[in-house]
């Protein structure tokens, strides 16, 4: 079936291309192939090199407070201007066609696979969902799985109460904003319990969101959680805070800036 999908694809890529010529996501030029970058654009991402440290968050579960976990959140690359035009066409402006793309970069830089590795999306509110039309972290989370990091389970969390948009507003208004927003869907417990889970969202400002899912996580008995974002907001962390981790899970395995030429699958 894979096989047969390929050989369409490559059949009708040349009459897609005729009609639909391949352009930057970032700026809209020439190339030679669709959903990629031009050089220019490539290098002004300034992907994150493989050695860069985690953003470590702490995390306790609701119902037990003395379990806590060091929570790492990956990311591809830096909020800059440039990430901000491609997440923005991405989730706002229904250019869906960007999640390979920010996948790939986000697959550079994830954790090593676990063998039991769970891929969990950060919820939408349904009245949220039904105005955008997608869940963009469902979308990255879909492209992840093919990309070999883990089985994709698109409603392990719920979020069941609406909040406003967090973008402006502190990381306490945040925090207090999605107290309780979060929660485990019940017919997914007994696949979360012992499972290894990479949450996976578009970026990370103040990580608000990221402990709160993790919160909810924590209470269906996961056995480890990894975050990993394509963008993430602020400061690069400290060394010693990627230095708290488990061995093994504060390193990307790849660099993301090692992928193939700009354009090019």
């Amino acid at each position: 079936m894979k096989r047969a999908s390929r050989l369409i694809g490559a059949a009708l890529g040349p009459l897609v291309d005729f009609v639909y010529p391949p352009r930057c996501c970032g700026c809209g030029s020439s190339l030679g192939t669709q959903t990629g970058l031009c050089l220019p654009c490539w290098q002004s991402l300034d992907a994150f090199p493989g050695d860069t440290p985690v953003t470590v968050l702490r995390v306790a579960a609701k119902a037990d407070a003395a379990r806590q976990i060091a929570l790492p959140i990956h990311a591809a690359v830096p909020y800059n201007s440039l990430a901000r035009t491609l997440l923005l066409a991405f989730k706002h402006g229904g250019r869906i066609s960007h999640a390979p793309l920010l996948a790939r970069l986000m697959a550079a830089n994830a954790p090593p696979p676990a063998e039991r590795r769970i891929v969990v999306p950060v919820p939408l509110h349904r009245s949220r969902l039904w105005r955008r039309g997608y869940n963009q972290a469902v979308l990255l989370g879909r492209e992840l799985q093919k990309l070999g990091q883990g089985r994709l389970i698109v409603d392990a969390l719920c979020r069941v109460r609406a909040t406003p948009m967090l973008g402006t507003r502190s990381r306490a208004d945040r925090q207090a904003l999605l107290a309780g927003a979060v929660t485990v869907n019940p017919r997914r417990c007994e696949a979360l319990s012992g499972a290894d889970v990479l949450l996976v969202d578009d970026v990370m400002t103040s990580g608000a969101t990221f402990t709160a899912c993790a919160e909810a996580l924590l209470g269906a008995g996961v056995a480890s959680i990894s975050g990993l974002c394509f963008a993430r907001a602020g400061t690069t962390p400290s060394r010693k805070a990627a230095a708290s981790l488990p061995e093994g899970s504060g390193r990307p395995h790849t660099d993301a800036r090692n992928l193939a030429i700009p354009g090019v699958p």
